[in-house]
């Protein structure tokens, strides 16, 4: 599958009618970040757990084939069970009204192709660096029996903090599994700068085939160019099954030879002569870099022991032939069935006929001896010893000859057992005449009771019935990643490092309501889980309790300011009390009313009862100043009304409201006077 997402700017076009719809219910359509011949990928936001991600929307032509869609499906599901670090993570697939999507990982940050852009020619150990998580990404894909298919800059995202993962694994296959043709059919999918020849020649694909795109990589990292250029794809791809790649150091002199020959092994064109898988090459990839690390100049061993061979098998065919006649030649004919292997020591050409060595006698017919008087005197005529010189020489070359025959029957090259198990291992060693022994086993990166590495070294001509001593891996060394909730960060970073753990160069900032600020609130990987040392550890760093701005509920009803505030994670408090203006059952007033607070402070209410109802006193026959004076006092407003009959005494005769009834503070009351 051609991936060519590239988190980064958006790229995004106004009329997509994609932007802004929701997939499923859930994943809600950003701006476009890259568009590719399979896909278009986007940013979306992920609804129910409120994270961001990238959602790859499927081009409507491949939906429309029901066979796709299928294998898609299997596919996405095999791809989401690959956990790892550096691989870039499958949450999600579906369909949505024809619109078939995979929802991933977010990574924003660049990708491997920017980097070369800007820095390539790169150092040597930069350039293994980079490759080193890609191979670690490939090595846990293989592991799994999972092939990439389509390793390749574009596919390897770089994230601001360093982090580098590998996307689009297994994703592939949907497409090439029952659309690609082999090179005589005319059609290739993939992208032709990093196809292995087996892929251009039969469309096969096996974890050689992610090696050999790999090594591609590293030589582009290292020289900044591809290894074969032309003007057409099929010219690229005819180069690659009958060219091999060029040696980094001739476009970058100076480069190391043991950096020349990595190269060449990862991309020998017969992938019998590559790596097994992602693992091997990544165990060579670090002998590399340990050898640049400490300044090495030349290392002719790194060298025999990284270039690919070919092997003599044990079990040659010799075959002498001695003529019957005396005056024909003796020739010596040795045939050799030449098989590949994993290691070499020097390059051989195996378009060239096996040389045949001719030791050739005398052909001059002997004269007959006619009969001779004897001599009756003097000396005696000497007899020619040209015969018995002849017969010598035939005698020596038989002899010289069943000596190299039994010498090279005795002899036995070591075969590569790197990456078998001690029983594949000791029957491939048996066939080849040679014994096997188990040093003292090694943590790698490889899986666990498979052999690392061999002495003598794959290659290695010996004598049958030697022994081979082999070390096997006891899989990634195990550490249990420490608990650092509550530490400072350097606390914390002496416990991961001295746990064999690597530290992430960026710390996430969180809210916690208990961890003070700048203390560690947690890690990702969790403390208490057993991971392989080497593992990056991601820390969380506490900014303290996270504020709460505190809303305004004044003259709103009580019941929702409560539930509200309780909402936010406030404990509430509320008293009632009597207002002339504020209607019952809505805040009279709040204490705080306004800015910020943490989870459970404290908010008071206090909430409105509506207007005080007051018992009318009773003023009948008080002098009208006393009864006003009492009738104020209680809060209401007094209004005096003369009887008819008024007589100018000034005493109450009657009052409305009547005295006894209640009436709201601040009513008026109208008193009657006589």
């Amino acid at each position: 599958m051609e991936r060519t997402d590239h988190p980064g700017e958006g790229t995004g076009r106004a009329d997509d009618p994609l932007i802004g719809r929701v997939l499923d219910g859930r994943y809600q359509v950003g701006e476009q970040i890259a568009r590719g011949g399979m896909a278009t990928v986007y940013r979306g936001q992920d609804l129910r757990l409120e994270r961001t991600v990238a959602i790859k929307i499927m081009h409507a032509g491949l939906v429309d084939d029901p066979e796709f869609v299928a294998r898609f499906e299997r596919e996405a599901r095999s791809a989401a069970r690959l956990s790892h670090h550096n691989v870039v993570a499958v949450f999600d697939q579906g369909a949505d009204r024809g619109t078939l999507f995979l929802v991933m990982e977010y990574v924003p940050g660049n990708t491997l192709r920017d980097v070369i852009r800007r820095d390539a020619p790169m150092d040597p150990g930069k350039a293994l660096a980079l490759i080193e998580p890609v191979l670690a990404a490939l090595a846990a894909a293989h592991g799994a029996g999972i092939i990439h298919r389509d390793v390749k800059p574009e596919n390897v995202l770089i994230a601001p903090d360093g982090r580098v993962k590998v996307a689009d694994f297994g994703l592939a296959r949907a497409v090439n599994a029952d659309t690609q043709h082999t090179a005589t059919g005319g059609v290739l999918i993939g992208t032709v700068s990093y196809l292995s020849p087996e892929l251009v020649v039969d469309g096969k694909a096996d974890a050689r085939s992610d090696v050999y795109a790999a090594g591609v990589l590293i030589y582009e990292m290292l020289t900044g160019a591809k290894p074969h250029q032309a003007d057409s794809p099929i010219q690229v791809a005819y180069k690659h099954v009958h060219e091999d790649i060029p040696a980094p150091s001739l476009r970058v002199p100076g480069l190391p030879a043991y950096v020349d020959a990595l190269v060449a092994r990862a991309t020998a064109r017969d992938r019998d002569l590559r790596p097994s898988d992602a693992r091997v090459l990544l165990h060579q990839v670090r002998r590399v870099r340990q050898a640049l690390d400490h300044g090495v100049v030349e290392d002719p061993e790194l060298v025999a022991d990284l270039l690919p061979s070919v092997r003599r098998d044990p079990d040659v065919e010799r075959t002498g032939v001695i003529p019957r006649g005396a005056d024909e030649p003796v020739v010596v004919d040795e045939v050799y069935n030449h098989q590949f292997d994993d290691d070499f020591t020097a390059p051989v050409d195996l378009n060239r006929p096996p040389v045949v060595p001719v030791v050739t006698g005398p052909r001059d017919t002997p004269r007959p001896i006619a009969a001779e008087p004897r001599p009756t005197g003097g000396v005696p005529p000497r007899r020619s010893r040209r015969g018995l010189y002849l017969l010598v020489a035939v005698l020596l070359a038989a002899l010289v000859t069943g000596l190299g025959a039994w010498h090279l029957g005795r002899q036995a090259t070591v075969p590569s057992v790197e990456n078998l198990t001690v029983a594949q291992a000791t029957a491939k060693l048996k066939k080849a005449g040679l014994k096997l022994r188990e040093g003292s086993p090694e943590y790698s990166d490889q899986t666990a009771d498979t052999i690392i590495r061999s002495s003598p070294k794959p290659g290695s001509s010996v004598t049958k019935g030697d022994t081979v001593t082999v070390i096997l891996s006891l899989g990634p060394e195990i550490s249990t990643v420490p608990r650092t909730r509550g530490k400072t960060l350097d606390e914390a970073r002496a416990l991961l490092e001295a746990a064999k753990f690597v530290v992430a160069d960026v710390q996430n900032e969180v809210y916690d309501e208990t961890v003070a600020a700048g203390e560690v609130v947690k890690s990702s990987p969790a403390g208490g889980l057993e991971k392989p040392v080497g593992e990056v550890i991601t820390l969380f760093v506490s900014k303290g309790r996270a504020p709460i701005t505190i809303p305004d509920f004044t003259n709103k009803l009580a019941k929702n300011a409560k539930a509200k505030l309780a909402e936010l994670g406030f404990k509430v408090t509320s008293s009632e009390a009597f207002s002339d203006t504020v209607p019952v059952g809505r805040v009279i007033s709040q204490t705080p009313s306004s800015g910020t607070g943490f989870k459970n402070d404290t908010v008071d209410l206090v909430v409105s009862k509506g207007v005080e109802l007051i018992e009318v006193p009773d003023v009948l026959r008080k002098k009208l100043d006393d009864a006003r004076e009492i009738l104020v006092s209680l809060g209401f407003v007094v209004e005096v009304r003369r009887s008819g009959l008024y007589v100018g005494v000034d005493r109450v005769a009657g009052s409305d409201p009547d005295s006894g009834t209640r009436a709201p503070r601040g009513s008026t009351i109208t008193l009657t006077v006589v």
